[in-house]
């Protein structure tokens, strides 16, 4: 086992290093220049170039590449254009909020969806499955921004039960950090739970009709026994794949749950950088975001060994 998880670990590292070089050019070929956003419209040609110096964009595109990665294994994500600040300064002042949303989305998320979609297993066929599954469609139909705005507007304007935006940090005011993240986390939760709730159902079904869960029914063993530690358990290898590829939806839908509510969080970072086109912030944020992506997989890929023990051969 130990063998197999150094192989997992080992095998991300060619694919940190594509995803490097992949955002390094993508942001180099992109139409604008950074020296002309910063100097402004009224700026001499004098200007701009003294200010691509600084930068560094006026050496050679490999020269670029071999600074940046230096820079970037010691840990410099670079400086923000506008801010003058640090690029990882400006991403650890803003990850608590997403970190929380995250973790409250996913732990929700999944208390919710596995039940559910281990229910409608059960139930095939019946009016609970019917109606589970078109909770699901309408999970993946509904724009998390008009779910966003619909629960402003009943919980927060109407009955004025909760704050419509902001963030309290948990460790500062755990009341206020709960009466803060309800909104978003369901907010972002839908698609989420909708996806895992589906996959769960198709995963339990099949495993429902294996002739080692007629022989545990035929030992009089309870039904939830039979659902949670038989056939559960067996089906845990496509979940646990979902959970893991449903990350990418938290990262996408983060951006605009956070705008939505106000959160201070990477998301609003992300919309910011973008509309001052500060390359720095983009690059180092879109690092991040692909680094947390290939982890949480590489974490998921090891935790098949638990589920599925023929795995690590």
């Amino acid at each position: 086992m130990v063998s197999f998880i150094v192989r997992r670990v080992l095998s991300t590292l060619p694919v940190m290093i594509i995803v490097a070089i992949v955002v390094f050019a993508m942001l180099r070929l992109t139409p604008g220049d950074p020296a002309v956003v910063i100097a402004g419209d009224q700026a001499t040609a004098e200007q701009i170039a003294r200010i691509r110096s600084n930068l560094g964009l006026d050496l050679p595109i490999h020269v670029q590449f071999v600074t940046w990665i230096g820079q970037l294994l010691q840990g410099d994500l670079g400086i923000s254009i506008f801010t003058n600040m640090p690029v990882s300064t400006l991403i650890a002042q803003r990850l608590e909020p997403t970190l929380m949303l995250s973790l409250t989305t996913i732990c929700f998320s999944v208390l919710v969806a596995v039940p559910l979609g281990v229910w409608a297993a059960w139930r095939s066929g019946t009016w609970t499955d019917r109606v589970i599954m078109v909770f699901s469609v309408l999970g993946f139909s509904f724009p998390v921004f008009v779910l966003g705005y619909l629960l402003i507007y009943e919980f927060g304007l109407t009955l004025k039960w909760l704050p419509t935006q902001g963030y309290k940090s948990p460790f500062s005011d755990p009341v206020g950090f709960v009466r803060s993240i309800i909104m978003p986390t369901i907010t972002l939760s839908m698609i989420y739970i909708a996806l895992v709730t589906r996959i769960t159902r198709a995963s339990v079904l099949e495993v429902l009709s294996e002739d080692y869960i007629r022989t545990a029914r035929a030992k009089g063993q309870i039904e939830r026994k039979v659902l949670f530690r038989h056939a559960l358990k067996n089906a845990a290898v496509p979940i646990a794949t979902i959970i893991g590829i449903g990350i990418a939806l938290l990262i996408g839908g983060a951006v605009v749950t956070e705008t939505v509510f106000n959160i201070p969080g990477l998301g609003r970072l992300v919309v910011d950088a973008i509309l001052r086109r500060d390359y720095p912030i983009i690059q180092g944020l879109i690092l991040v975001f692909s680094f947390t992506y290939i982890i949480i997989n590489m974490l998921i890929d090891i935790a098949y060994t638990f589920f599925d023990p023929r795995i690590r051969y």
